[in-house]
C-alpha cells in the first residue's frame, strides 16, 4: 500500500469537462478536455471511494454532462450543480434522484444564478431536496454575507476563500457551521497549513478535502503534496475525517 492510498478519500471538490456536451466561454477561457476516464487515471494511485463532481463557470447550467459524468463515476459520486432560479420542483427531484446534492453560487467567475437570489433559492433547494449550498468567493467579500450565511441551513465556501485579507471572515463563518474546502491550494495567497489548523481548531467537523482537478486556470495546479499537507499540518486522526467522513457526512442524500 502506497502513501497516497493509505486513507479513504472522497474527493469533495473536482471537474469532468467533456467538449462533447455545451460549453460556454468565460472571460474568454475555456479549459481542455478532462473525461470521466482522465479523472479516474490521474487519481488511481488514490483511495478514492467517491467524490462530487462540481459544475463551473463555463457550463452554466447545463446538466447533460453532470448526468452522463455521474452515470459514468457510478453511484459513489455526486454532483454540484448550477441552476435558475426558475427551475421547478420536479427538476430538482430528478437531479436529487440522479446524485445531485448541493447547489453552486459561483460568485468569482460567473455561470452561476445571481447572489440576489442566494437566500431564497438556498432555502428552498434545502426544503426541496435536502441539498447544501456551495459558493465560490473570495472571502473579502464575506462580511456582507455573514447574516445570510448563518442563517441557512447549510453552506460551504469553496478554495479556503481564496485570499488572506478575508480569512478573519471565514474563520467567523467556521464558527456558526459553515464548511470549507481545502481545495484550490494554488489558487490561494497564505500560509495553507496556518489556515486548515485554525479552521480545525475552531470545528474539526467543518473542513473536507478536494483535489479541484484538473485546476481550471489555477496559477498552480493540483499536486500530490496537497494532499500530504493535510497530514503535516493536522496529524493523521484528524486528517482521516478531512479526506472522509467530513465530506460523507456533508454530502450524504438528506430526507426530503
Amino acid at each position: 500500500m502506497t502513501e497516497l492510498n493509505k486513507y479513504r478519500l472522497f474527493d469533495s471538490h473536482f471537474h469532468i469537462i467533456d467538449k462533447g456536451f455545451p460549453l460556454v466561454p468565460n472571460q474568454g477561457y475555456l479549459p481542455d478536455n478532462f473525461s470521466a476516464g482522465d479523472y479516474l487515471t490521474r487519481t488511481n494511485s488514490y483511495n478514492i471511494i467517491g467524490g462530487a463532481i462540481v459544475s463551473g463557470s463555463f457550463q452554466v447550467f447545463d446538466q447533460t454532462y453532470l448526468l452522463a459524468a455521474l452515470k459514468e463515476l457510478g453511484p459513489s459520486f455526486v454532483g454540484v450543480t448550477q441552476l435558475p432560479v426558475s427551475v421547478s420542483d420536479r427538476e430538482l427531484i430528478s437531479l436529487n434522484e440522479a446524485g445531485v446534492r448541493a447547489v453552486r453560487f459561483n460568485l468569482k467567475r460567473g455561470g452561476s444564478e445571481e447572489i440576489e437570489h442566494l437566500e431564497r433559492f438556498a432555502r428552498r433547494v434545502h426544503e426541496t431536496v435536502g441539498w447544501h449550498t456551495e459558493l465560490y468567493v473570495d472571502s473579502k467579500d464575506l462580511p456582507a454575507l455573514h447574516q445570510t450565511l448563518i442563517s441557512l441551513p447549510a453552506v460551504s465556501i469553496d478554495h479556503l476563500g481564496l485570499s488572506s485579507a478575508g480569512l478573519p471572515a471565514l474563520l467567523a463563518l467556521v464558527e456558526k457551521g459553515v464548511h470549507v474546502k481545502a481545495t484550490g491550494f494554488g489558487r490561494v495567497d497564505f500560509d495553507i497549513k496556518k489556515a486548515i489548523k485554525a479552521i480545525v481548531a475552531i470545528n474539526p467537523a467543518a473542513l473536507v478535502f478536494g483535489t479541484d482537478l484538473p485546476s481550471t486556470r489555477a496559477p498552480k495546479p493540483y499536486s500530490d503534496d496537497d494532499y500530504f499537507m493535510i497530514i503535516d499540518a493536522i496529524g493523521e486522526e484528524l486528517a482521516r475525517r478531512v479526506f472522509f467522513d467530513n465530506a460523507i457526512c456533508l454530502y450524504r442524500p438528506k430526507k426530503v
